[in-house]
């Protein structure tokens, strides 16, 4: 199994030069390999247009092609370029490149270049760095100061260096052992919202920390500094950095508030159930985009489901058609957003709408999309029996 461990990294002026030129000679290749790829593309459709191939079908280029011709570089100056990198971190470049290409096939968007801002990390895939007494070795660069403020579990296996504005860290991707599987003793389901961020199953809730409301004001303030700079001026290079430091504390606090909120439900709970919602629709809504970003929940989910792999326990997914209009006793009550208590003419229950959902996300079937930890398999044929010998309402 693998995790990832980052921490942040010192470098001096020395090093933060070389680091600088390592991106800006990645970002030069990954544009040059992309430039290739589309003139190749565009090459064979003028063929296909004469339906002229020189063998009988299209040509295309791969990660393996272009990886030929950078060792054998055409000019003095790639030579001169591409020897101050480290070999492997220029295959990763091209490695990037074909992804983009397959995740283009896959449905995603076409690959674009890579702006000066754009392109901010570089990945030693196997070899090329070490750490020792405090310091990150990292080939054809030098020894870094890095915070270690965590020891390191399992096998690193790949290096990865990103620039965030005017801060550096590295990412270790490390191979670990698989956790002992859990027992479940404790489950819960969470329902996400607004006003509440989550209202748990035994009707514990959490409000959302709304940090971008909080800065929203300083955030307008410095947008419209911003704004009256002259475009390419050095001013407005250094206003457009400050502004960046606002969205990124922005960003810190809303990781920070989900890495302690996905903890406490991993260590309280053994079987946690989240609805399966479609965030990227429900940001269609333009009264509710920015409250629904600023929320968090598709991290807040992603945290939950990683923490509880590595802990060995079992976080789901369900369907959620109904959960907001169905009482406990199966008796379909629909209601607006703007009705918060449930009634049910049913069976006459009355509590928190955000509570009966959460209810019945937990009682939900057991679907396998987006199950995760050692024992789910486990967890799931056992949640199917209990189903099965469960008494119909």
């Amino acid at each position: 199994m693998k995790k990832t461990y980052q921490f942040r990294i010192y470098p001096n002026k020395n090093h933060e030069v070389i680091l600088n030129r390592t991106l800006g000679t990645c970002r030069y290749l990954y544009n040059n390999a992309l430039a290739e790829r589309k003139k190749q593309a565009e090459l064979n459709r003028l063929r296909k247009s004469f339906d002229v191939f020189p063998w009988g079908k299209p040509e295309w280029i791969n990660k393996y092609d272009q990886m030929l011709d950078l060792t054998a570089t055409k000019t003095e100056y790639q030579k001169e370029v591409y020897g101050q990198v480290y070999g492997q971190v220029l295959q990763d470049v091209l490695k990037r490149v074909d992804r983009s290409f397959k995740n283009f096939f896959n449905g995603f968007g076409y690959p674009r270049f890579q702006g000066r801002n754009r392109y901010n990390s570089f990945t030693y895939p196997q070899s090329g760095f070490s750490i020792k007494d405090g310091k990150l070795n990292l080939s054809k660069i030098g020894n870094i100061k890095i915070i270690l403020h965590r020891p390191i579990e399992g096998i690193i296996k790949t290096c990865t260096i990103k620039k965030d504005i005017d801060q550096w860290y590295v990412s270790f991707s490390c191979e670990i052992e698989e956790p002992i599987p859990v027992e479940v003793k404790t489950k819960t389901g969470i329902d996400v919202g607004l006003i509440d961020l989550i209202t748990l199953s035994n009707g514990e809730q959490i409000k959302p920390p709304k940090f971008l409301r909080e800065s929203e004001d300083k955030l307008e303030q410095e947008q419209k500094r911003l704004s009256r700079k002259r475009k390419g001026s050095g001013k407005r290079n250094k206003q457009r950095v400050i502004v960046s430091k606002v969205h990124r504390k922005i960003r810190n606090q809303r990781k920070d508030f989900a890495h302690k909120t996905s903890k406490v439900l991993v260590d309280s709970y053994d079987r946690i159930v989240f609805e399966d919602l479609q965030i990227k629709n429900m940001v269609q809504n333009h009264r509710l985009a920015k409250s629904i970003s600023d929320a968090g929940w598709y991290q807040l989910m992603q945290f939950t489901k990683s923490k509880a792999e590595c802990a060995g326990k079992i976080v789901e997914f369900v369907n959620p058609a109904g959960t907001s209009q169905t009482c406990i006793c199966g008796f379909r009550v629909p209601k607006d957003l703007s009705v918060r208590v449930h009634r049910c003419p049913s069976c006459g229950l009355v509590m928190g709408r955000d509570q009966v959902s959460a209810i019945l996300i937990e009682n939900s079937p057991i679907s396998t999309v987006g199950t995760t930890g050692i024992n789910a398999r486990q967890g799931y044929l056992s949640g199917v029996s209990m189903q099965r010998d469960a008494p119909r309402l």
